[in-house]
């Protein structure tokens, strides 16, 4: 079996528009969530929370560049770009060669792109829409315009599977490369940010409604949790061969060594914590390590009552008494939907390079309905592991695990 190496990353996200700078912001233990006036003016809306990335669309990206591009594909755009540049492979002629791939998803396409495409049954006019609106809208635009700009003539692998997309992209493109299907994949996920999103949630009471001040939510396990907090943004990661990338003089940054994924087969909304040990389980056994060979855990962390005690118990399952450090990067970023299990696999990765690994913001109280963990809280953690697991569930009952060792 093949081995998959990281040689690239980038990022848009509320913490910074690039790894380094998003680490650097991470490791001030202060979150990105503000009050949102846009979402204030809402009825029926009971949150006015949000933790937008603010991405700004850099001038090179003329009107031809993204003329089937919704903010969506832009933010994954931007992203590759800085993953293919740290790859060092920005012109190599292995873009266009068909032994690259592109693994992208997103909860969704353009929401505005979709509201053009509406109106037609609304409006009983076509006039909105052109020849580029179902571009923009289809679930799979990150996909297929990152395809197309680049030109790569490989895999294409859509993983619109709500919050799992952007870890379930990593682990279908480290599967190809295994198997010799590819020798690289552009892998990751993105989300833009929308109020329909939020309105999701807050009709499930999923959202933070309480008077807490911005900087205290969300809460994920502690008992005093209110809900999470919608974000928006990008990560792309860059999959290589081992050999191909020492090959070419390229620096690992870590390895994907474990990847498991399944299905609750019961509830859209409600998991279940068996299925999602399993799928824990299932990372573990494909990367030939047990529960004590993990020294930290990114844990999903949305900070809804169902969601967190579901996890915490299916850690119990799955890890029993290894017990390992954990920590959730969406007390910070928020809930980026498509987008988080991409952006937290690489602060992951950039924690296990670095030998710190940031706390739990807001947590001061553990619900113990969530179980025993070793929560990280108060100050960052600083400390050496070889391995670091990533956990990440979705809507539909799609869990997903990845395993990532230091290079």
């Amino acid at each position: 079996m093949r081995r998959v190496v990281i040689t690239g990353c980038g990022i848009v996200s509320s913490l910074g528009m690039s790894k380094d700078a998003a680490f650097e912001r991470l490791k001030t233990s202060r979150n990105c969530v503000s009050r949102s006036e846009e979402l204030a003016t809402y009825k029926g809306l009971q949150t006015c929370l949000w933790a937008p990335s603010h991405y700004v669309r850099p001038q090179t990206y003329t009107r031809k560049v993204i003329r089937t591009m919704s903010p969506v594909a832009e933010m994954a755009l931007f992203a590759t770009e800085q993953a293919l540049a740290e790859a060092g492979l920005t012109d190599d002629p292995v873009l266009k060669g068909g032994r690259l791939g592109v693994a992208y998803g997103s909860c969704s396409g353009g929401v505005a792109a979709n509201a053009d495409f509406l109106s037609v049954l609304q409006n009983h006019e076509v006039r909105n829409v052109t020849s580029s609106t179902y571009i923009k809208m289809m679930p799979q635009t990150c996909a297929v315009n990152l395809s197309v700009h680049f030109g790569t003539t490989g895999r294409l692998i859509p993983t619109n599977t709500a919050c799992t997309s952007g870890s379930l992209a990593i682990g279908e493109a480290a599967e190809v490369i295994r198997h010799g299907q590819q020798d690289v994949m552009i892998a990751g996920g993105a989300e833009e940010f929308s109020s329909t999103q939020v309105a999701v949630f807050d009709t499930l009471f999923a959202t933070s409604r309480k008077n807490y001040a911005a900087d205290s939510t969300p809460r994920a396990f502690d008992r005093s949790r209110d809900g999470l907090v919608i974000g928006d943004g990008a990560a792309t990661l860059i999959l290589e061969e081992r050999e191909h990338a020492l090959a070419r003089g390229a620096r690992p940054l870590a390895e994907v060594v474990g990847f498991g994924t399944n299905t609750d087969g019961r509830h859209v909304t409600q998991p279940n914590a068996e299925t999602m040990a399993n799928a824990l389980r299932l990372a573990l056994a494909d990367a030939g390590l047990g529960p004590a060979d993990i020294g930290y855990v990114n844990a999903h962390g949305t900070a809804t009552e169902l969601g967190d005690i579901a996890e915490g118990n299916a850690m119990t399952l799955a890890l029993g008494s290894a017990r390992p450090p954990v920590s959730t990067i969406k007390s910070y970023t928020g809930h980026t939907l498509g987008a988080c299990g991409a952006i937290e696999a690489i602060l992951t990765i950039e924690m296990l390079r670095h030998g710190w690994f940031a706390p739990n913001l807001n947590l001061t109280d553990p619900d113990p309905r969530c179980g025993e963990h070793d929560f990280i809280t108060g100050e960052g953690r600083a400390f050496e592991t070889d391995f670091a697991m990533s956990n990440n569930f979705a809507f539909g009952g799609v869990n997903s695990s990845l395993v990532f060792a230091r290079a």
